[in-house]
């Protein structure tokens, strides 16, 4: 007795199964490398050397992870959010239960890091370029600063939002700018947009609206607290990396 052997799927479907799972794997495999090889590229651009980008990226990695309470906020929330969404920039976030105590905390990875390269950089700046350099930091800091504050916005139940490409624009505008009175300093723009983009990004978005957050009943309030995708890491990342 002859055998059929019947395949239920035509020679189309499974090259598209195939190419599917082809895309799966560059989505989940290939897009981490690339990201975290532009990161490392961005510190190298900075000025450090590739072992300590690398040790840099493992440290925003795993501080990523690292809220530190600074302090609790009491306060009645200023409306109720139960189990709602909000749509805020293009953004849909989950709203929890509002709550009448707010941890104040500082992300190691997101912040804190972040914050320590930008410092290390304006006294970098000093040494290599004279006190200009370090003023025009200072004018792209103000820029970046007024223009986070403009667009940030609280977020009742959760925090502040900002639209994450705002802030790395600005900075990146402001260096290219910027860099053309630095007299020729090599790196100057990068610099600039770096500490631009994280000095900025903190102050305009976290430090001038923590008058808000006791008000808006999230449970906590981290800055910098999206750990890597902070908009306060990614700003200054970003910004360096196009500039």
């Amino acid at each position: 007795m002859d055998r059929v052997v019947f395949n239920p799927f035509s020679p189309l479907m499974l090259l598209l199964f195939f190419g599917l799972l082809i895309l799966i794997g560059l989505v989940v495999i290939v897009f981490p490398i690339l990201f975290l090889s532009a990161i490392g590229a961005t510190f190298a651009r900075l000025g450090f050397s590739w072992w300590q980008a690398l040790l840099l990226l493992l440290l925003t990695l795993i501080g990523s992870f690292i809220n530190i309470p600074v302090r609790t906020l009491t306060s009645r929330p200023a409306s109720p959010a139960y189990d709602r969404y909000v749509a805020m920039y293009g953004r849909l976030y989950r709203i929890p239960q509002p709550v009448s105590r707010t941890v104040l905390a500082v992300n190691v990875g997101g912040a804190i890091i972040p914050v320590l390269i930008s410092l290390y950089l304006l006294y970098d700046s000093v040494v290599i370029g004279g006190y200009l350099l370090f003023g025009l930091a200072l004018i792209g800091i103000a820029v970046v600063t007024v223009v986070t504050k403009l667009v940030a916005r609280p977020v009742p139940g959760l925090g502040i939002a900002t639209p994450f490409f705002i802030p790395p624009l600005a900075a990146l505008f402001a260096a290219l700018i910027l860099s053309l009175f630095a007299g020729g300093v090599p790196g100057s723009s990068v610099i600039i947009a770096y500490v631009s983009g994280t000095l900025g990004t903190l102050i305009g978005a976290d430090l001038l609206n923590l008058h808000h957050i006791a008000g808006l009943g999230a449970p906590m309030a981290s800055i910098g607290g999206a750990g890597t995708f902070d908009g306060i890491f990614l700003s200054g990342i970003i910004a360096a990396l196009l500039a």
